[in-house]
Protein backbone atom coordinates (compact mmCIF):
# COMPACT_ATOMS: atom_id res chain seq x y z
CA UNK A 1 0.00 0.00 0.00
CA UNK A 2 0.83 3.51 -0.81
CA UNK A 3 2.04 5.28 2.62
CA UNK A 4 0.83 8.24 0.90
CA UNK A 5 -3.23 9.18 1.37
CA UNK A 6 -4.15 12.28 -0.60
CA UNK A 7 -6.83 13.94 0.94
CA UNK A 8 -10.08 14.89 -1.13
CA UNK A 9 -10.87 18.43 0.25
CA UNK A 10 -13.34 18.84 -2.85
CA UNK A 11 -16.80 19.70 -2.46
CA UNK A 12 -18.50 17.65 -5.30
CA UNK A 13 -18.59 15.00 -7.36
CA UNK A 14 -17.46 16.38 -10.36
CA UNK A 15 -14.21 17.65 -8.51
CA UNK A 16 -13.29 14.38 -7.29
CA UNK A 17 -14.11 12.65 -10.56
CA UNK A 18 -12.03 14.52 -12.50
CA UNK A 19 -9.20 14.91 -9.69
CA UNK A 20 -9.12 10.77 -9.48
CA UNK A 21 -9.16 10.66 -13.31
CA UNK A 22 -5.56 12.01 -13.73
CA UNK A 23 -4.13 8.64 -11.52
CA UNK A 24 -3.54 5.66 -13.55
CA UNK A 25 -3.28 3.31 -10.65
CA UNK A 26 -4.97 2.79 -7.11
CA UNK A 27 -3.97 5.38 -4.93
CA UNK A 28 -5.14 5.90 -1.19
CA UNK A 29 -7.37 9.10 -0.37
CA UNK A 30 -8.96 10.39 2.69
CA UNK A 31 -12.81 11.30 2.58
CA UNK A 32 -13.63 14.23 5.20
CA UNK A 33 -16.36 16.47 6.82
CA UNK A 34 -16.64 18.76 3.96
CA UNK A 35 -16.76 15.87 0.91
CA UNK A 36 -19.14 14.04 3.52
CA UNK A 37 -21.40 16.53 3.99
CA UNK A 38 -21.59 18.12 0.50
CA UNK A 39 -21.88 14.82 -1.55
CA UNK A 40 -23.74 12.14 1.31
CA UNK A 41 -22.15 9.11 1.93
CA UNK A 42 -22.55 8.21 -1.80
CA UNK A 43 -19.60 9.70 -2.51
CA UNK A 44 -17.94 6.57 -0.94
CA UNK A 45 -19.18 4.12 -3.34
CA UNK A 46 -18.14 6.49 -6.27
CA UNK A 47 -14.20 6.44 -5.11
CA UNK A 48 -14.40 2.82 -4.62
CA UNK A 49 -15.93 1.91 -8.31
CA UNK A 50 -12.98 4.13 -9.39
CA UNK A 51 -10.69 1.35 -7.50
CA UNK A 52 -9.21 3.89 -4.46
CA UNK A 53 -8.89 3.19 -0.77
CA UNK A 54 -10.68 5.12 1.32
CA UNK A 55 -9.81 6.83 4.61
CA UNK A 56 -13.18 7.72 6.29
CA UNK A 57 -12.46 11.03 8.42
CA UNK A 58 -15.07 11.61 10.38
CA UNK A 59 -13.96 11.54 13.62
CA UNK A 60 -16.52 10.31 16.05
CA UNK A 61 -16.73 11.75 19.72
CA UNK A 62 -19.88 11.01 21.38
CA UNK A 63 -21.24 8.62 23.81
CA UNK A 64 -19.78 5.08 23.58
CA UNK A 65 -23.46 3.79 22.90
CA UNK A 66 -23.55 6.28 19.68
CA UNK A 67 -20.19 5.59 19.01
CA UNK A 68 -20.55 1.69 18.57
CA UNK A 69 -23.74 2.44 16.74
CA UNK A 70 -22.08 4.37 14.18
CA UNK A 71 -19.38 2.33 13.32
CA UNK A 72 -21.09 -0.84 13.23
CA UNK A 73 -23.29 1.06 10.09
CA UNK A 74 -19.67 2.62 8.52
CA UNK A 75 -18.36 -1.15 8.81
CA UNK A 76 -20.96 -1.94 5.78
CA UNK A 77 -19.52 0.69 3.46
CA UNK A 78 -16.11 -1.09 2.61
CA UNK A 79 -14.03 1.96 3.39
CA UNK A 80 -10.23 0.37 4.57
CA UNK A 81 -9.78 3.40 7.77
CA UNK A 82 -11.37 5.04 10.11
CA UNK A 83 -11.44 7.02 13.13
CA UNK A 84 -12.31 8.62 16.26
CA UNK A 85 -11.11 11.80 18.95
CA UNK A 86 -9.17 10.03 21.47
CA UNK A 87 -10.31 12.55 24.01
CA UNK A 88 -13.59 10.51 24.13
CA UNK A 89 -12.17 7.93 26.69
CA UNK A 90 -10.95 4.62 26.50
CA UNK A 91 -14.64 3.09 26.87
CA UNK A 92 -15.65 4.59 23.93
CA UNK A 93 -13.02 3.57 21.98
CA UNK A 94 -13.44 -0.03 22.75
CA UNK A 95 -16.78 0.60 21.65
CA UNK A 96 -15.83 2.11 17.97
CA UNK A 97 -14.07 -1.20 18.06
CA UNK A 98 -16.96 -3.11 18.95
CA UNK A 99 -19.22 -1.82 16.47
CA UNK A 100 -16.30 -1.78 13.67
CA UNK A 101 -16.45 -5.74 14.67
CA UNK A 102 -20.11 -6.46 14.63
CA UNK A 103 -20.82 -4.50 11.59
CA UNK A 104 -18.31 -6.39 9.68
CA UNK A 105 -19.36 -9.63 10.21
CA UNK A 106 -17.04 -11.74 10.44
CA UNK A 107 -15.03 -9.89 7.21
CA UNK A 108 -11.84 -8.20 8.17
CA UNK A 109 -12.93 -4.56 10.27
CA UNK A 110 -11.71 -1.50 8.95
CA UNK A 111 -8.71 0.13 10.85
CA UNK A 112 -9.35 2.53 13.24
CA UNK A 113 -7.20 4.83 14.31
CA UNK A 114 -7.64 7.81 17.06
CA UNK A 115 -7.26 11.46 16.67
CA UNK A 116 -4.70 13.07 19.24
CA UNK A 117 -4.18 16.49 19.06
CA UNK A 118 -5.01 18.20 15.95
CA UNK A 119 -2.36 19.51 14.06
CA UNK A 120 -3.63 23.11 14.10
CA UNK A 121 -3.36 22.99 18.00
CA UNK A 122 -0.65 24.49 19.82
CA UNK A 123 0.41 24.19 23.51
CA UNK A 124 -0.31 27.47 24.01
CA UNK A 125 -4.41 26.90 22.65
CA UNK A 126 -4.10 23.47 24.58
CA UNK A 127 -3.34 25.00 27.65
CA UNK A 128 -5.25 28.30 27.88
CA UNK A 129 -8.60 26.95 25.52
CA UNK A 130 -8.93 23.36 26.01
CA UNK A 131 -7.31 23.54 29.76
CA UNK A 132 -4.99 20.70 28.72
CA UNK A 133 -1.72 21.87 31.05
CA UNK A 134 1.63 20.53 29.89
CA UNK A 135 3.19 20.07 26.57
CA UNK A 136 1.33 18.68 23.28
CA UNK A 137 3.76 15.85 23.54
CA UNK A 138 2.69 14.57 26.68
CA UNK A 139 -0.86 15.16 25.91
CA UNK A 140 -0.39 13.40 22.46
CA UNK A 141 1.94 10.67 24.44
CA UNK A 142 -1.15 9.14 26.64
CA UNK A 143 -3.70 10.04 24.06
CA UNK A 144 -1.98 7.31 22.18
CA UNK A 145 -0.93 4.78 25.22
CA UNK A 146 -4.93 5.07 26.21
CA UNK A 147 -6.07 4.53 21.85
CA UNK A 148 -3.82 1.06 22.31
CA UNK A 149 -5.57 -0.06 25.67
CA UNK A 150 -8.56 0.36 23.63
CA UNK A 151 -7.59 -2.01 20.77
CA UNK A 152 -7.10 0.71 18.28
CA UNK A 153 -5.07 -0.12 15.08
CA UNK A 154 -2.88 3.64 15.40
CA UNK A 155 -3.31 7.16 16.11
CA UNK A 156 -3.19 10.82 14.19
CA UNK A 157 -0.50 12.37 14.95
CA UNK A 158 1.66 15.23 14.15
CA UNK A 159 5.11 14.16 12.77
CA UNK A 160 6.64 15.78 15.90
CA UNK A 161 5.13 12.56 17.96
CA UNK A 162 5.65 9.73 15.65
CA UNK A 163 8.85 8.45 17.01
CA UNK A 164 7.68 8.81 20.57
CA UNK A 165 4.48 7.26 19.90
CA UNK A 166 6.75 4.44 18.71
CA UNK A 167 8.60 4.02 21.25
CA UNK A 168 5.48 3.98 23.85
CA UNK A 169 3.20 2.07 22.02
CA UNK A 170 5.39 -0.13 19.50
CA UNK A 171 6.43 -0.12 16.10
CA UNK A 172 2.80 -1.74 14.77
CA UNK A 173 1.07 0.82 16.36
CA UNK A 174 0.41 3.06 13.48
CA UNK A 175 1.12 6.45 12.72
CA UNK A 176 -1.15 8.20 10.49
CA UNK A 177 0.41 12.12 10.01
CA UNK A 178 -1.19 15.31 8.54
CA UNK A 179 -0.12 18.50 8.45
CA UNK A 180 2.20 17.50 5.87
CA UNK A 181 3.82 20.05 2.89
CA UNK A 182 6.14 20.23 0.32
CA UNK A 183 9.10 22.83 1.78
CA UNK A 184 7.84 25.42 -0.77
CA UNK A 185 3.87 25.52 0.15
CA UNK A 186 1.90 27.28 2.69
CA UNK A 187 1.22 25.90 6.26
CA UNK A 188 -1.68 27.18 5.91
CA UNK A 189 -4.06 27.11 8.77
CA UNK A 190 -1.73 24.29 10.71
CA UNK A 191 0.99 24.44 13.30
CA UNK A 192 2.94 21.28 13.68
CA UNK A 193 3.33 20.93 10.03
CA UNK A 194 6.41 18.90 8.04
CA UNK A 195 7.84 17.65 4.58
CA UNK A 196 7.75 14.65 3.53
CA UNK A 197 11.43 13.51 3.84
CA UNK A 198 11.18 14.29 7.28
CA UNK A 199 8.18 12.37 7.84
CA UNK A 200 9.81 9.60 6.29
CA UNK A 201 12.94 9.99 8.86
CA UNK A 202 10.64 10.30 11.78
CA UNK A 203 9.15 7.04 10.83
CA UNK A 204 5.50 8.01 10.41
CA UNK A 205 3.82 4.81 8.53
CA UNK A 206 1.29 6.99 6.68
CA UNK A 207 1.31 10.81 6.03
CA UNK A 208 -1.71 12.68 4.66
CA UNK A 209 -1.23 15.35 1.99
CA UNK A 210 -4.26 17.43 0.59
CA UNK A 211 -3.57 20.85 -0.65
CA UNK A 212 0.37 20.13 -1.90
CA UNK A 213 -1.01 17.51 -4.34
CA UNK A 214 -4.81 18.63 -4.91
CA UNK A 215 -3.85 22.29 -5.83
CA UNK A 216 -0.95 21.31 -7.99
CA UNK A 217 -0.39 21.77 -11.62
CA UNK A 218 0.38 18.47 -12.03
CA UNK A 219 -1.07 16.59 -9.26
CA UNK A 220 0.64 13.17 -10.49
CA UNK A 221 3.73 14.34 -10.85
CA UNK A 222 3.69 15.79 -7.29
CA UNK A 223 1.48 12.24 -6.03
CA UNK A 224 4.74 10.47 -7.15
CA UNK A 225 7.22 13.05 -5.99
CA UNK A 226 6.09 12.94 -2.38
CA UNK A 227 5.74 9.03 -2.95
CA UNK A 228 9.54 8.67 -3.24
CA UNK A 229 10.19 10.69 -0.38
CA UNK A 230 8.88 8.03 1.78
CA UNK A 231 10.74 5.17 0.65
Amino acid sequence: MSRTIVALDFSSKEEVVNFLNKFDKPIYVKIGMELTYACGLDIIQTVKAMGHHIFLDLKLHDIPNTVKGGMKNLANLGVDIVNVHCAGGIAMMKAAVEGLEIGAKGNKRPLCIGVTQLTSTSKEMMNEELGIPGEVMDSVIKYAKNAKAAGLDGVVCSVHEAKAIHEACGNDFLTVTPGIRLASDSKDDQKRVATPDYANEQGCDYIVVGRSITKSEDPVKTYDLIEDMMK
